[in-house]
């Protein structure tokens, strides 16, 4: 399906203040493309559905609980998606917090000015995935995401820090995901549920939980 900014709103059940947020994300998206390249430049007239939508659909797959702590990592957050969607989404939830990783300093910028214009509370980690891991004092991971960053395989290396904890990862994929799926089957023991996009008919979501190692 593509989504229209009505349409949008409607599935999503956004209020008039979130999308005012998404709006003013929109707006930054574009003026930072022309210095920054966020996102493919022949998505920035499809920005509803080929990047909120996307990230949106999301929510109902990670098991948050309202008034419950609840933290989630973007890895590679890259231009926000699917992390800061997710937060502006969630602003009326105080215990849901959202932390965006990104090694480019100039991203890490364009987050920040987008966390300021809209008010959303995120923590942006401008470092690599792998320093992240090892200075990270978050003392409960509940949810790893990512979209668009790298094989599944490499996904569940990267999130070892989380995965050790008991997190959950729902990552965005395309239409190589079942190959993805065996691929990191081989070296890993995982319980998996894929479930259709509903932005892309080639793609799924991928939740993975209670990862562990082979042997």
């Amino acid at each position: 399906m593509t989504y229209n900014k009505q349409a949008f709103f409607q599935d999503f059940d956004v209020s008039r203040e979130t999308g005012d947020r998404l709006e003013i994300y929109r707006d930054l998206l574009v003026k930072w493309q022309k210095v920054q390249n966020l996102v493919a430049p022949n998505t920035l007239d499809d920005v509803w559905s080929r990047h909120f939508a996307d990230s949106a659909q999301l929510l109902p797959y990670l098991g948050f609980e309202p008034q419950t702590p609840f933290n989630l990592v973007d890895m590679g957050a890259g231009g926000g998606f699917p992390g800061l969607v997710l937060a502006i989404l969630m602003m009326d939830q105080p215990q849901w917090r959202v932390h965006l990783v990104e090694a480019n300093g100039r991203k890490c910028a364009f987050l920040k000015d987008v966390a300021r214009s809209t008010g959303v509370n995120v923590e942006i980690h401008n470092c690599r995935i792998e320093d992240f891991a090892n200075q990270s004092t978050i003392a409960s991971i509940d949810v790893v995401t990512a979209r668009a960053l790298k094989p599944l395989l490499t996904l569940i290396e990267l999130s070892q820090f989380a995965f050790q904890n008991k997190a959950v990862g729902v990552f965005l994929k395309g239409k190589r995901a079942q190959d993805e799926i065996e691929e990191a089957l081989t070296d890993w023991s995982f319980e998996v549920d894929c479930f259709e996009s509903c932005t892309d008919p080639e793609g799924q979501i991928v939740k993975i939980s209670n990862v562990k190692p082979r042997g």
